[in-house]
């Protein structure tokens, strides 16, 4: 369903990121990874879907513009790049503030500006930022992600409002508790009973999560935009 499509993912190294590359190449999408560094996951995965990548940090405004520059086509941009530090807020110093916005939400900013351009000259374009069900007001959460990730919720309507008359979609997709590294480096007990109280009764995968994604950014999505997608097994229904 995304065939002739060319995917930007930021943040596809791993986790999330790197289930919506490979889900998006199984669905015909032409796919350029992104990692803060060269690393061995983003070799690794871009030599096993035969893709290209780019490196850089996304909060270095100038370097996305170059990378991005180089590129000839970008049809969708994922915003999935994001850091979840386990702080409560006592903990949390003016410099973790400041590092957790500069990613989370600048970090989107950086990376759609740099597209945005050429999606307007083209008259076309979707963008879906990765938010997290802890951006939702009544889900508890770390407050220093969960206010970065309830920016993100506000940022994508303000952008979908801002540029739907130059054909661009901007939605978010909000996932719940999800099996990856991120998550595993981040448990404890409380998350453990917060787990235990899904709906569902278990973690998502991060490939149901880029089920959501890849719907976004296909043409079964073309008339939806400035929304957010929870995906969280009905965890924040309680």
């Amino acid at each position: 369903m995304l065939e002739n499509k060319t995917i930007l993912i930021t943040g596809s190294s791993r986790g999330i990121g790197a289930a919506t590359a490979r889900l998006a190449k199984s669905y015909g999408a032409e796919v350029i990874l992104h990692g803060k560094t060269d690393s061995q996951n983003l070799r690794d995965l871009a030599s096993k879907l035969r893709s290209s990548y780019i490196c850089c940090d996304v909060t270095d405004e100038e370097a996305v513009k170059r990378k991005v520059s180089r590129l000839e086509n970008i049809d969708v941009l994922i915003n999935n790049a994001g850091i979840n530090p386990s702080k409560t807020f006592m903990e949390l110093t003016n410099e973790d503030w400041r590092t957790i916005f500069e990613t989370n939400v600048l970090g989107i900013v950086n990376f759609s500006r740099a597209v945005i351009p050429r999606m307007i000259e083209k008259k076309q374009g979707k963008i879906v930022n990765i938010s997290s069900i802890k951006g939702l007001s009544h889900v508890e959460g770390k407050p220093a992600y969960a206010a970065s990730k309830a920016a993100v919720i506000r940022l994508t309507s303000s952008m979908a409002e801002e540029f739907a008359p130059h054909g661009i979609l901007v939605n978010a997709v909000a996932p719940g508790f999800t099996q990856t590294e991120m998550t595993k480096s981040t448990m404890s007990p409380k998350i453990h009973e917060q787990i235990s109280r899904i709906p569902l009764g278990r973690m998502a995968s991060p490939e149901e999560i880029a089920e959501a994604v890849l719907f976004l950014a296909s043409d079964k999505a073309n008339y939806i935009t400035g929304q957010t997608i929870v995906v969280d097994g009905g965890y924040s229904l309680r």
